[in-house]
């Protein structure tokens, strides 16, 4: 699982130099092997491993393919997705058109969320977090589920 942030500069390409404390776990995982798509909920990018990103390939295969949400759905996820690998400096090319998608600039941060890391500018993220932070301090914000978590 990945979990954790860190604050990266991309380089004048779009590349991304992955954390040192994550590369060993890709390898092992996924050969190096990842997919990049937008973020629906969010102005950042998900980052999957490879087969975390087919295990979700094989859900929307499932679904209804003549409803306008199914067929939504996979335009913005399956066709926004690119392959991604890890180089031998461990480094990952953004592509161009998803860094102005998602606003990204020099500095970004890469957030692990479990199976996946997302992928936003370091300021959008910031007001992403002060505003989480602001929110999660309303407990009638939360659901009935999250008020039964155990932390």
């Amino acid at each position: 699982m990945f979990r954790g942030s860190s604050s990266i500069n991309l380089d004048a390409k779009g590349r991304l130099a992955m954390p040192s404390r994550y590369r060993e776990e890709l390898i092992e995982r996924c050969d190096g092997q990842l997919v990049i798509t937008i973020d629906l909920a969010d102005p950042c990018l998900c980052i999957y491993p490879l087969p975390d990103w087919e295990r979700i390939e094989a859900q929307l295969s499932q679904m209804p393919s003549l409803r306008p949400e199914t067929r939504q759905l996979n335009r913005l996820l399956i066709g926004s997705a690119v392959d991604l690998e890890l180089d031998s400096s461990g480094r990952l090319l953004i592509p161009a058109r998803l860094r102005e998608q998602a606003g990204l600039t020099k500095q970004v941060m890469l957030v692990g969320q479990l199976n996946k890391f997302q992928l936003c500018d370091e300021d959008k993220w910031n007001e992403l977090l002060t505003r989480d932070l602001q929110d999660i301090k309303n407990p009638d914000h939360l659901p009935e589920e999250l008020m039964n978590l155990v932390l």
